[in-house]
């Protein structure tokens, strides 16, 4: 296995040879003729982990495959980039990026966005709607003979028939828009070398159909003729189209599958000839596969051809470090346990310790590391006491509706980590910027030395690891609508906030606690936002971190929001749908700007609830002028 560089120098950041190559000039300085594998991405190259082509790169690098990447190809003229480099010997690899393309190019409104995260200095327009279609098609017809894998988030979401929000459609498995001859869903290291092995030892295609989390298309007729321990076979595409009832029955089962740790195969009839069939997920990743995948020779650098460039997504991540993979809160509008699933796998200490010493040779590092987290902040190297029962176990959340009793949540493994990062030389301070769930944190286990811990990492937390503001995601204050999303009472976050202030008290810091919030969520009606408004005002916020719900593919959410059913109770939910229906929510959110305070007196008073007119803008004779307008117009 080839390791961190001991030193990290102006001249090393400049020599091209430090990157998989990009270009045939840059194949020529490493005396390549020819790549085995040549991935497409849809964002510019990073070589650091937390970029996916960069990921996949280094680790079929590290098993003796030449790979070069070809990132953000121009799709528009002559197919240039497409051809530049010729044939894999062994197969292309498409992904759309580290987002959905259509989450990286649309607002909740459907409007374009003017930059893109992903791309030298912020410029939008570098990739297409759908790139992992749009790559394919083109190299399908360039290379009709060279197998095409697709993989990444975009990927590894529309899997199967999905609810597209842009389209306002159901569509079909990508497969199916896709001439792609396989997917690769999830996180991507163990199918893609598996996939190279076989191919470079003469196996056909059809030789890989039996490759965990690998998605097909085969002959309808080899699918089961019926149900069984290992297959699921779920209603057809064109079912589904006719009945969004067989689509949120799907759906159910797709989730349980995908959070299993011994899942069952999935198959779904696209027409009457084919069907597509999506192999379980490998196991959790141990702790030497992920160290194995973490501790390969990358630069964290992007590439120097983007010299002079700034690459915003970059900059986010540049002094951070992951510390595991998966996540078991299982929030209803998040695809992280989709993506990664819901068990956890974590570094070892030493490989997160090698990480933060690389960063530290950094030439611009000024001693403080971003963020020590993950998916979630604190789910660092926890799983259940029994793993047996884990085996077994089908619920989405291990949070959700409570935390489950077999989960351990002691945070001793959390605070050491951070103790020993502190520790080390050239390291003033760490960071927490992921999201930190409090709900796990507090969590009283009737052990009283776990409860005494995961308070002392709280406290330490706020004391030592905080920027200024701690981000946390309550979501919404009103129970119905909490549970819906698989989140916590707000009465936590009231007692949370208890703690921060205590903190802060007796520290004398003056730091802020910045909640993140939805609207038009699933189950969220225009009084649930009253209700928000009037609470949050109760704790003295002026919102700042908040969303309008986006259904993106394959979340629970997404599945209410074109369904109108509840997957696991079969009840009808209603969602705001309409642009009136969501901005007549979104106006509570900001209360407090004259801008809506007309809009909400109007909608309070349609809801007939002055009560609330009145604790939101007491006393004023603007508001017994408004109330007085709208029920004369009534």
């Amino acid at each position: 296995m080839q390791k961190q560089p001991t030193e990290i120098s102006d001249r090393t950041l400049t020599d091209n040879r430090r990157w998989l190559p990009t270009s045939v000039k840059e194949m020529d300085a490493l005396g390549w003729d020819y790549a085995d594998v040549i991935l497409f991405t849809g964002d510019a190259y990073v070589d650091h982990p937390s970029f996916g082509a960069a990921v996949l790169g280094r680790v079929l690098q590290a098993h003796g495959y030449r790979v070069a990447i070809v990132p953000q190809p121009n799709w528009r003229d002559d197919l240039r980039d497409f051809r530049k480099m010729g044939k894999p010997r062994l197969f292309f690899g498409v992904s759309a990026g580290a987002m959905d393309s259509m989450v990286n190019h649309y607002t909740a409104a459907r409007r374009r966005r003017s930059d893109d995260a992903y791309t030298p200095d912020g410029r939008h327009g570098m990739r297409p709607d759908y790139p992992t279609i749009v790559y394919s098609r083109i190299l399908k017809d360039l290379y009709p003979d060279v197998p095409v894998i697709a993989g990444g988030i975009e990927a590894s979401m529309r899997r199967l028939s999905h609810y597209d929000y842009w389209e306002d459609r159901l569509r079909p498995s990508l497969l199916v828009d896709s001439p792609a001859d396989l997917i690769i869903y999830g996180m991507g290291e163990k199918p893609i070398v598996e996939i190279a092995r076989r191919l470079s030892e003469g196996a056909s295609l059809t030789d890989l159909y039996d490759i965990p989390q690998i998605v097909s298309r085969q002959p309808l007729s080899n699918q089961p003729p019926a149900a069984d321990e290992s297959n699921i076979i779920l209603s057809s595409f064109a079912d589904c189209c006719r009945d969004k009832a067989l689509q949120s029955a799907n759906f159910k089962h797709i989730e349980q599958q995908s959070n299993r740790f011994e899942g069952a195969t999935l198959w779904q009839p696209h027409s009457k000839e084919m069907t597509i069939r999506v192999n379980p997920m490998y196991p959790p990743m141990t702790t030497e596969e992920i160290d194995a995948s973490f501790d390969l020779p990358y630069t964290r650098m992007p590439h120097p051809r983007y010299r002079g460039k700034r690459i915003p997504a970059f900059d986010m991540i540049k002094f951070s470090v992951n510390m595991h993979r998966g996540c078991f809160g299982g929030c209803a509008f998040c695809t992280i346990s989709a993506h990664q699933g819901k068990f956890i796998a974590s570094r070892s200490e030493k490989s997160i310790l090698s990480e933060v010493k690389a960063i530290t040779r950094m030439p611009d590092f000024k001693g403080y590391i971003s963020d020590l987290g993950g998916p979630s902040a604190n789910m660092y190297k926890m799983h259940g006491r029994d793993l047996e029962k884990c085996r077994k176990c089908l619920r989405p959340s291990c949070l959700q509706p409570v935390v489950c009793p077999n989960l351990n949540t002691d945070h001793t493994p959390l605070l050491d980590i951070y103790h020993k990062v502190d520790a080390l030389p050239g390291v003033k301070k760490s960071f927490i910027g992921s999201g930190v769930r409090y709900d796990l944190s507090m969590h009283q286990t009737g052990n009283s030395k776990i409860d005494g811990t995961n308070l002392r990492y709280m406290r330490e937390l706020i004391t030592d690891h905080v920027s200024g503001r701690l981000k946390v995601a309550p979501e919404h204050t009103e129970d119905h609508v909490l549970q819906i999303m698989r989140k916590p009472s707000f009465d936590l976050y009231y007692k949370f906030k208890e703690i921060f202030d205590d903190v802060n008290r007796r520290q004398g810091l003056n730091q802020q606690l910045i909640p993140y919030f939805i609207s038009s969520h699933p189950g969220c009606e225009e009084i649930d936002m009253a209700e928000l408004a009037v609470k949050t005002k109760g704790l003295n916020m002026h919102l700042e971190q908040v969303q309008d719900f986006t259904p993106t593919p394959m979340t629970l959410a997404t599945e209410i929001y074109y369904t109108g059913i509840h997957p696991y109770t079969g009840k009808r939910i209603f969602t705001a749908t309409t642009p009136e229906e969501k901005l007549a929510q979104r106006q509570y959110f900001f209360w407090y700007d004259r801008t809506y305070r007309s809009g909400i007196i109007k909608s309070l008073n349609r809801l007939h609830r002055p009560d609330l007119i009145k604790q939101l803008f007491p006393g004023g004779s603007y508001i017994h002028s408004q109330s007085k307008k709208y029920h004369k117009s009534k």
